[in-house]
């Protein structure tokens, strides 16, 4: 039996061709259903063996979320109803890209449409895959501090509540389950590590 791989610091740059024993290749593909702004598909692949399998999966416009941070280091969340799950969740703001806008302008739409407020500084973290097992959609991660509050403009339909905690609090409400959403658990891991000093961003002015 093969041992498995050893996973290193170098593991990211491996050159795509060393993966090429896992990837499946696209046969043909149909559409199950449009919605306003998700697509569902069925796709046939081949597999690494050359077997044929099914594939379905939800194709999304990809997001964006929000770690802001007060002056205090107090960090802006929101509740928020979620009908998939039927609860209310705890999390950072976030909202979907509309079609051809740039991430951080809908990073900046976002936190001003949910929350109020407006950022002097901007810093992309990265990008998370939330459900990689049956969607395409992934979330840019952007911190922002240098806040201004002003008018929040909530889309009609749209109903939620904004507050703050510390981090501490936070990471309490990861530990003890009263924070369920995958996003917001990653904005925390990231955020852990950029408050220890782990993790260094690259922090951009914005004009308000």
């Amino acid at each position: 039996m093969r041992p498995p791989d050893r996973i290193t610091g170098s593991a990211a740059g491996v050159a795509a061709a060393a993966d090429a024993h896992l990837v499946e290749t696209k046969l043909r593909g149909e559409e199950i259903l449009r919605g306003n702004f998700l697509q569902a598909c069925r796709d046939t692949v081949r597999l690494p063996d050359g077997s044929q399998a099914t594939r379905e999966y939800v194709v999304h416009p990809g997001a964006v979320m929000i770690i802001a941070q007060l002056d205090d280091g107090r960090l802006v969340l929101e509740r928020q109803y979620r009908y998939p799950v039927q609860r209310v969740m705890l999390e950072f703001p976030a909202g979907k890209l509309d079609p051809g806008e740039a991430s951080l302008a809908c990073a900046q739409r976002e936190l001003l449409e949910e929350t109020g407020y407006t950022a002097g500084q901007w810093a992309r973290a990265g990008v998370l895959h939330p459900v990689i097992s049956y969607s395409t959609e992934f979330i840019d991660i952007w911190f922002a501090r240098d806040l201004t509050l002003g008018e929040r403009k909530l889309d009609a339909g749209e109903f939620l509540d904004v507050l703050t905690a510390t981090p501490a609090e936070l990471l309490a409400c990861c530990r003890d389950g009263q924070v369920t959403d995958a996003k917001t658990l990653t904005g925390a891991l990231w955020l852990q590590n950029v408050l220890s000093g782990a993790w260094v961003l690259d922090w951009k002015s914005t004009t308000r």
